[in-house]
């Protein structure tokens, strides 16, 4: 570092700093002005801190004091403005050396809207927002108190779930906040049942997939036929351990916080990294032997077969993943999904060999 560019301070968790935010900065304002006001003070919703994946690297852009208010959407609508400005003006202007003033940098091209730390004299343009709780929910999840069918979990994102229910809750006064990351906290049976089945068809759809291009001399679509079957296998243990999956950037992450990841991560780091069709087919057996053990574990269903197999009458060894799919979908009851096509949640149906080979564009009701 310059003279003109002195080193930052010393790095803290996002949610330290949020917490920190609130109970040094934002609580004494708002017991001040607005005494008896029922909010929820949290961080929750996009940003690295929410997951709990942030380093030093994340303070270059839309990370720092932040904090989610949460009113009654009527007051809210009256009371948000006000609240705003008054924390403009009486905010500190730093929380532990971290300046609580974001300037957004309106004439970079590439990243015009991202805000930036930065020291000022005035009025902080903080990043304390304030929302109706039912509306910010509606936009999350698609209901205003997270009270979700069968299908309305299967439109949300697994990225939303997370950014709804991970983080942490500072306050909250109503209870509102608290009672809706309790009702979102994991799939209910049924549904983890459903994409659970989904999961492992699209496994099933793709495993052969491995051989087959190597056959014709395409090594290279072997290869990333491979990564996405990893990858898929990656999301699947996630959803065994009834946890939601983060978009891509935080999927190995999450996945190595699993308590299967000491023994799987190898063996899929083998499959990335093979040279040959016979070494890649080996490891995405020993890989998919492994995680069919971790699903008969659960007991959801009677022990299926874990081994690996050929496919048919073709030299490729798979697991037959479609066996764990079928034996999953025969234990689903509930009558909203137990006659859907496994074609599964938006993240599943997006990226699937159903989407690309139908012949109607609507997703099927």
């Amino acid at each position: 570092m310059t003279a003109e560019t002195p080193e930052p301070p010393a790095f803290l968790p996002g949610l330290d700093l949020s917490r920190i935010l609130y109970e040094e900065g934002v609580r004494p304002v708002l017991d001040a002005a607005y005494p008896g006001l029922a909010y929820a003070a949290a961080r929750v919703g996009s940003g690295s801190e929410v997951l709990g994946f942030d380093t030093a690297r994340s303070a270059d852009h839309e990370w720092g004091p932040r904090l989610n208010l949460f009113l009654a959407d009527a007051d809210a609508a009256a009371l948000g403005p006000a609240i705003r400005e008054l924390l403009a003006e009486r905010l500190p202007k730093h929380v532990r050396g971290w300046p609580t003033h974001f300037r957004s940098d309106a004439g970079n091209e590439l990243d015009p809207v991202s805000g930036h730390m930065t020291a000022t004299d005035g009025p902080v343009d903080h990043r304390v927002s304030v929302d109706g709780i039912g509306s910010w929910l509606r936009c999350q999840v698609g209901s205003p108190t997270a009270e979700l069918g069968p299908l309305d979990w299967l439109a949300v994102p697994q990225q939303r779930l997370l950014e709804t229910t991970e983080g942490a809750v500072f306050h909250d006064g109503p209870g509102t906040l608290t009672a809706a990351r309790a009702r979102l906290a994991r799939y209910p049976d049924e549904v983890w049942r459903h994409l659970l089945a989904c999961q492992w068809q699209r496994i099933s759809q793709e495993e052969a997939f491995v051989g087959r291009c190597a056959e014709v001399g395409d090594d290279l679509g072997s290869a990333v036929v491979a990564a996405r079957l990893v990858r898929d296998l990656m999301r699947l243990c996630l959803l065994v351990d009834r946890r939601y999956a983060p978009y891509g950037k935080w999927l190995g992450t999450a996945f190595a916080r699993l308590p299967v990841a000491g023994r799987l991560t190898p063996v899929l780091r083998g499959a990335l990294a093979a040279t040959t069709y016979p070494d890649r087919e080996s490891r995405l057996c020993e890989a998919y032997e492994t995680v069919a053990a971790l699903q008969n574990a659960t007991g959801l269903t009677e022990p299926v077969d874990p081994s690996c197999r050929p496919y048919h009458s073709r030299p490729f060894r798979v697991l037959h993943a479609d066996r764990f799919a079928r034996a999953l979908a025969a234990t689903v009851t509930e009558p909203a999904l137990r006659d859907r096509p496994l074609t599964g949640s938006v993240d599943q149906w997006v990226d699937s060999t159903d989407h690309l080979t139908s012949s109607r564009l609507e997703v099927p009701e």
